[in-house]
């Protein structure tokens, strides 16, 4: 049998780690000798199929080939749309690319453990749709992962945080990452771990402190004469380098100078962390805005919080610590690497969630967990989205979204809807399910849509059509004939955002038998 691992599979960098038998959870080395992968893949090819290069590696050669990289795919995850073609002539989409960072890090970790590794629990953002859900399931089967579970990222850090006997309390866990920003309440009593509610920003995090300090400095740069690095692709990727840099430079002094070179020209713009704040100052206050709005979705004020959590490698900006201690009136815990803590809780949750029995004295069991953290451990996590379902108002004509299940609801959840067949001899029932709060149906995601054979009734003949989410927020329909008292069964939802069964089929074979390196 194979080991069960978890995977922080990230908007800018990724980590592996297991638990060892001492209960302990172990971020891995990467063959490189570092606990963070760039989640980066360069795409080259030596006269034959493509070779990625994925991590640090890649992301050095970010600048010299702008056109064969694929840095972020994370934000493109659900987006059906979205596909990178690289120079060889082959076309990607986000689940193939980061199914071959996924297999990259399933490599290192083999190399690392001596052992085949075969499942995973892998970390989304809380505010992770059904459609982004599904698409990181999809590229951990295509990596040839069983995927045990998608957990969302700031329960992984309160699960990796709640390892040391003091966690006890009602935490808050500020999570600023690469590409995304999450903020989740929950309480922690023992190895119960309660979420109350969550809220976040799919497109906030670091990558867009980037952009804007990058937009700043190619202002400052063209004061100086040089040309408009955001019109040429070279140049951009240069100085989304530069400003990188410059930004973690500014987390530990309080002035940097940014050299850049263009057209065999060399200029140099001096930064302060001041002008560094302002320029992203309206990022920081939407994360400002999220905060207020989960401690009010929870009914808790500052004062019920016990404790805050820096998650996420954005976190080490001086601004956000400043901004947090403001808003609450307390020091963040400094106990928690913000770089490490989602990918060691994956670990605690795959190896409760698989239990897989191993012939190897590495790595750990569900009983060393249980006895290393001193019981059993439970996990109640909500809805970061409401799900709903398209109905029809009684004009027969204007549609409308019924929200079914609210958002910070917990899951696993199941409603109910009664309803009627709407003619005579009606075949079938037909679903569109959707995740958003909005009445307007123009306003809300849709999921997917499906029908289910009924049996030819009169119309008006009754039935309930129940909706669940799963401990994955993923969602699940089942219909019900109520004339003959019985479940007509399960209506398989098609995701018009995710790849089909025979498009994944075509992806496992063409992305297993890559050579990644």
């Amino acid at each position: 049998m194979g080991i069960a691992v978890g995977i922080d599979l990230g908007t800018t960098n990724s980590a592996v780690s297991v638990v060892r038998p001492t209960g302990k959870p172990e971020v891995l080395k990467n063959k490189e000798g570092d606990s963070i992968t760039p989640s980066v893949v360069l795409f080259q090819s030596f006269g034959g199929p493509d070779e990625p290069l994925v991590g640090e590696q890649a992301k050095r050669q970010a600048a010299a080939f702008p056109d064969d990289i694929v840095q972020h795919v994370k934000r493109y995850m659900g987006d059906p749309s979205w596909r990178f073609d690289s120079s060889s002539g082959a076309q990607y989409s986000a689940e193939e690319v980061s199914a071959i960072i996924l297999k990259r890090l399933k490599e290192d970790a083999e190399i690392a453990l001596g052992e085949e590794v075969t499942d995973a629990v892998i970390t989304v953002p809380a505010y992770f749709d059904d459609a982004r859900r599904t698409a990181t399931k999809q590229a951990g089967q295509i990596a040839a992962l069983n995927v045990l579970r998608v957990l969302n990222e700031p329960t992984a850090a309160a699960l990796s945080y709640g390892i040391d006997a003091d966690a006890n309390g009602t935490v808050l866990v500020y999570d600023l990452g690469g590409g995304t920003f999450d903020v989740t309440i929950l309480k922690i009593a023992g190895t119960e771990f309660e979420v109350i509610a969550t809220d976040g920003d799919r497109n906030l995090g670091g990558f867009d402190f980037d952009n804007a300090l990058m937009s700043y400095l190619n202002e400052e740069l063209k004061k100086q004469g040089a040309p408009d690095a955001l019109e040429d692709v070279a140049l951009m990727a240069s100085l989304r380098e530069k400003a990188e840099f410059a930004k973690k430079a500014l987390s530990t002094v309080p002035k940097t100078n940014v050299q850049f070179s263009a057209n065999d020209q060399h200029y140099r713009v001096p930064l302060t962390r001041e002008e560094f704040n302002e320029v992203t100052q309206s990022l920081m206050v939407r994360t400002q805005e999220l905060v207020a709005d989960v401690l009010e979705a929870s009914k808790l004020t500052w004062d019920d919080i016990d404790k805050v959590l820096l998650v996420g490698g954005s976190t080490r900006m001086p601004a956000v610590r400043e901004l947090v201690e403001q808003m609450s009136g307390k020091s963040p815990e400094l106990d928690v690497n913000p770089d490490e803590a989602v990918a060691l809780g994956a670990a605690i949750q795959a190896t409760l969630e698989g239990d897989i029995e191993v012939s190897t004295e590495q790595v750990g069991s569900k009983a060393t967990v249980e006895s290393f953290l001193g019981g059993p451990v439970h996990i109640s996590d909500v809805t970061s989205q409401a799900l709903g379902v398209i109905l029809i108002e009684a004009d027969g004509v204007t549609e409308f979204n019924q929200v079914m299940i609210e958002r910070n609801t917990k899951v696993p959840a199941k409603t109910e809807l009664k309803t009627k067949t709407a003619y005579d001899r009606q075949t079938a029932v037909h679903v569109k399910v959707t995740q958003g709060d909005e009445r307007d149906p123009q306003n809300v995601t849709i999921v997917g849509e499906g029908q289910l054979e009924i049996p030819v009734y009169p119309k008006g003949s009754p039935l309930r059509v129940s909706y669940e989410y799963d401990v994955d927020q993923t969602v699940v329909v089942e219909v019900h004939d109520l004339t003959a008292n019985k479940s007509l069964g399960t209506i398989k939802i098609e995701r018009v955002a995710n790849l089909g069964e025979g498009e994944l089929g075509e992806m496992e074979q063409k992305i297993g038998g890559m050579q990644i390196n």
